[in-house]
């Protein structure tokens, strides 16, 4: 029988979900986390994982499912992370585009969803404040969701959710949200550059670093070198 409190919950360790995660037990859910190892890059955003989901203690499921065997992304080929300037990013689809990554999860989020007993799949994708992906537009998830329904058992005797709380809001709202829900930040990993400290030029990084700016708060991770906006802003407050 379905508990339309159980939530399957995907989270990849950066800004996003676990912000959704936090906000998903806030709201009530029994939340089963979900972590995909595709062969990325920055494979360090597992670890990250592991220690939000300790943090709020909570088993993490971890599913092996090698996208480099596929390619076509500096996150799962040897084609180098792109860098460009804040104000450029969303004006392309850049390398680091897995195809059809998050239609894969959740495929795989829905499927552990029916063994799980959960009504509920969330994802922290976020429109707004993104790197241009095609597969993090609202239409793409009105899709997902109409398509498991479809496609499972469960789906076609107790319906499915598919729910992106932070859809709408810039990187600045889901950092001021997080703070509220009280997200250890400092456990985090944005970088696509999988290092000891974050590379600080990538999109990720950018709109990360971009996020807290504009907040009016300030990044807890380590970054090997600031972008110039984030230079002045520490500047101005003599951070």
């Amino acid at each position: 029988m379905v508990d339309v409190k159980n939530a399957v919950c995907l989270i990849s360790g950066g800004l996003d979900s676990p912000t959704v995660m936090a906000y998903a037990v806030k709201k009530g859910y029994n939340v089963f986390p979900l972590s995909i190892d595709y062969g990325q890059r920055h494979i360090r955003e597992i670890e990250s994982s592991k220690k939000i989901c300790g943090y709020y203690h909570l088993d993490l499921k971890i599913i092996k499912f090698d996208l480099t065997q596929i390619g076509g992304s500096s996150l799962t080929s040897n084609i180098p992370v792109p860098e460009r300037d804040v104000g450029e990013i969303k004006s392309e689809i850049p390398k680091t585009y897995v195809p059809a990554r998050n239609t894969i999860f959740i495929g795989i989020a829905a499927a552990y969803a029916e063994t799980v007993n959960a009504s509920t799949i969330f994802i922290g994708a976020n429109a707004i404040d993104y790197s241009g992906y095609p597969d993090c537009r609202p239409d793409f998830f009105n899709s997902m969701e109409k398509s498991i329904n479809l496609g499972t058992e469960q789906g076609i005797k107790n319906e499915f959710r598919i729910t992106v709380p932070l859809q709408y809001l810039t990187k600045a709202d889901i950092v001021k949200l997080g703070r509220k829900l009280e997200v250890p930040y400092e456990l985090t990993w944005s970088c696509y550059n999988g290092e000891k400290k974050a590379c600080g030029k990538c999109d990720s990084c950018l709109l990360r670093l971009k996020g807290f700016m504009e907040a009016g708060d300030f990044d807890p991770i380590e970054y090997k070198v600031y972008p110039d906006f984030y230079k002045k802003y520490l500047d101005k407050n003599k951070v």
